[in-house]
């Protein structure tokens, strides 16, 4: 794959930083260290497209390098025994359907004592047990984490603070974490340019994570809650205001009342996770289960993993089924005819509006499920490499598949293969 040019901007000043501490122009340590994964996925047809959560293309018959290729770098300047400032940017694919960095993780971190850590400036969103992984493709056993579950919170970090508690409780290793902040993401908007989108806003995020580590078994629990924003929606802004324009012209309140409950305008959201682990010598078993809320026309949803390997030496063929199912927090409540003595044009217009109120939320639900078998081969100690087929079957629409012609609903079948590498 050949390396794009942001690429080499986002790895320059890291490079120099480095540089300049072993000469001495810096009496504190400077540590670097990255990942990234080099992959090529293709999907059995040209009516949909594969692609990662926010991406505005994926993959279709010919082989592409977008999807789950991606390049992260990371320094750590250390001051002192417990002061130190790190830094991450991530290039990789974004919503406009263009190759960007991003800057990732951008924090100051305080190690009060051993059970104490806070962090401050742009740090992680804690709202899955592999958040501060998960782009890190040799950590995770998969080629991509199962999209059903890891599509639900669009915030991959925030800008705040953070605090972590680490004890031991008897032969329990216990992690508390709590973030607070707020984030801004940008959406893939499908149907448009390369460069649109929308941008989604969380106000006041909030996280508490409990994570809990007694030998080869794993458990985590965590909440999140936030009020979201979205700009940017071209079909929800004419939705609300016809639904407004309606509401006040034929003075139907009521109106006015779904345009408000479907806006997306600092509606409160919350997400709860569950997640389990066992890696026992040769075994592996790994689930997340999770249940998205929101008062707005982003839906409700309900998704579930469930992963299982087994090691031959540096082989592990594993197998993962994963589902998604959603539904509308607001009701169509556009009354079917207008009172005696209103416009002859006021039914019609009712009737109208109801059909596009009930299209608008049948087009934000998503049914989806996955089935996937894969071979991850750890040839070297900071290498790895992974062939993976899934089995994509949309059940309202076509799911998470993007771009996809009017009236799809087949099983789509995906290939990846790649290099995950760390350094």
């Amino acid at each position: 794959m050949k390396p794009h040019p942001h690429l080499l901007l986002l790895a320059l000043p890291l490079a120099i930083s480095t540089a300049r501490a072993e000469t001495g122009g810096f009496a504190p340590t400077v540590d670097m260290s990255g990942y990234g994964t080099a992959a090529y996925t293709r999907a059995n047809t040209d009516q949909a497209e594969f692609g990662r959560f926010n991406q505005l293309g994926g993959a279709k018959k010919s082989p592409v390098d977008g999807v789950d290729s991606n390049l992260g770098i990371q320094g750590t300047l250390t001051v002192n025994d417990w002061l130190s400032f790190t830094g991450q940017g991530l290039a990789r694919k974004l919503a406009t359907d263009r190759w960007g960095a991003d800057l990732y993780w951008a924090y100051a971190k305080a190690q009060v004592n051993k059970q104490w850590s806070l962090y401050a400036g742009r740090v992680v969103a804690p709202v899955y047990m592999i958040s501060d992984y998960r782009n890190v493709g040799f950590a995770n056993t998969m080629i991509r984490p199962p999209q059903e579950m890891y599509s639900q919170v669009p915030f991959d970090s925030i800008d705040g603070a953070s605090a972590s508690y680490r004890s031991m409780l008897g032969a329990t290793n216990l992690t508390v974490q709590f973030a607070i902040g707020n984030a801004r993401e940008k959406l893939a908007l499908q149907g448009t340019a390369p460069g649109s989108h929308q941008t989604i806003r969380a106000h006041a995020f909030k996280a508490l994570n409990v994570l809990a580590e007694h030998g080869p078994v794993t458990f985590r629990l965590g909440y999140a809650q936030t009020d979201i924003t979205l700009d940017g929606d071209p079909a929800l802004g004419a939705l609300t205001g016809a639904l407004n324009g309606a509401g006040a012209g034929y003075a139907l309140p009521q109106l006015n009342r779904l345009a408000d409950a479907l806006a997306v305008n600092r509606k409160k959201a919350s997400f709860m996770s569950v997640g389990l682990a066992l890696d026992l010598d040769d075994i592996l078993v790994q689930s997340e289960a999770g249940k998205r809320r929101t008062q707005s026309a982003v839906p409700d949803s309900t998704s579930w993993y469930v992963l299982g390997g087994y090691r031959f030496g540096k082989f592990m063929p594993y197998v993962s089924y994963a589902s998604l199912k959603s539904s509308n927090s607001v009701s169509n409540t556009v009354p079917a005819a207008c009172p005696a003595g209103y416009p002859d044009a006021c039914t019609p217009t009712l009737q109208a509006l109801s059909a596009a109120v009930s299209g608008g939320l049948a087009s934000g639900l998503v049914e989806q499920s996955t089935t996937s078998i894969g071979l991850r081969w750890n040839f070297s100690q900071s290498a790895a490499f992974k062939m993976q087929f899934d089995r994509v079957r949309p059940r309202h629409g076509s799911g998470l598949l993007l771009n996809a012609t009017p009236g799809f609903n087949r099983d789509v079948t995906v290939c990846a293969a790649g290099v995950d590498f760390v350094f």
